[in-house]
């Protein structure tokens, strides 16, 4: 029996139903929750996939996830992958791969842990920030947030220089950046999972939930932000995230796609979504743990890249 490990948080509904059609499923694969109490240098993990839905809250769990890896187990998402990530790299990447993204610029921290002497630690960063420069590349209105972050935290819609700026300066150790507001006409959030998967998803941002309609965009809009998907997640490696996109003049603005343990709750995609990710999850593990066992070689550093899908 081919074993896939669960890494999860206070989410209640997903993992016991990815468990459940599974087991369901009765293919030689079974999904039971990992438990750890302290792991050694070369110990074996006895799972083919582990899907992480939170190491990124937990430092242990990352670590752990990371020695799987080397182990040959493959992680869903890729560790390496999802440590070096945030939404500057994500917004060269998208524009280097000719996806539409908002422009974006990243700031200097505001302020430091204890032990930085501004004059002495500091002296590669230029100062005051040309506040005027970075406005007139950005334009107003602008979004300041997290460069790390994730569920709606840190994020503020600034309408002026000032606003701007006193955002800025409550943001503490955090690191930002400044990002072009988008008009958006249509707002969509998809779901992608196996680099071959899509689910665009109709979402109103402003009262943050799903609205579970299947006819909301046109064939042509939704074959591109289909695209558009799979052409960012099979270049960050990701098995499992989820995408926003801003429709703004026809055009699909990826405005945020740093979401590799999206929300898989029940109550907020609502029965209809969280029944196509429950099955697509379960193809997908099933599917990995098969094909789990690809040598990878560790001398050049091959499992820093994690698993790549070439073609749907």
């Amino acid at each position: 029996m081919l074993k896939v490990g669960l890494l999860v948080g206070r989410e209640w509904s997903f993992p016991p139903a990815l468990i459940e059609e599974v087991a369901r499923r009765n293919e030689g694969v079974e999904v039971e929750y990992i438990k750890l109490g302290g792991t050694a240098m070369t110990e074996p993990v006895p799972y083919a996939v582990i899907v992480d839905r939170i190491s990124h809250e937990i430092g242990y769990y990352r670590t752990y996830l990371k020695h799987a890896v080397l182990q040959g187990v493959t992680v869903v998402n890729n560790p390496f992958m999802w440590s070096a990530d945030d939404k500057l790299f994500d917004a060269s990447l998208a524009v280097k791969l000719g996806v539409a993204h908002p422009k974006t610029l990243v700031l200097p921290n505001k302020d430091y842990i204890p032990g930085i002497k501004h004059d002495e630690s500091l002296r590669n960063l230029q100062y005051p920030l040309d506040w005027n420069a970075i406005v007139e590349y950005i334009g107003m209105p602008c979004i300041l947030k997290d460069a790390h972050g994730g569920g709606w935290r840190d994020v503020y819609v600034c309408r002026s220089l000032e606003e701007l700026i006193e955002n800025y300066n409550e943001s503490g150790l955090l690191t930002m950046i400044v990002q072009e507001f988008i008009e958006w006409e249509q707002f969509v959030r998809c779901m992608s999972l196996g680099q071959r998967e899509v689910l665009p998803m109709k979402y109103d941002p402003k009262e943050r939930r799903y609205l579970a309609e299947t006819d909301h965009l046109t064939p042509e809009l939704h074959q591109r932000i289909v695209r558009d998907c799979l052409t960012l997640m099979r270049a960050l490696g990701y098995d499992m995230c989820s995408l926003e996109f801003a429709v703004r003049d026809g055009i699909p603005y990826a405005i945020d796609f740093m979401n590799p343990a999206p929300d898989m709750d029940i109550n907020s995609l609502t029965p209809i979504y969280f029944e196509w990710v429950k099955t697509h999850m379960a193809d997908l593990v099933i599917r990995l743990a098969r094909e789990n066992g690809a040598k990878r070689d560790i001398a050049n550093g091959e499992f820093l890249l994690g698993r790549r899908e070439i073609s749907a």
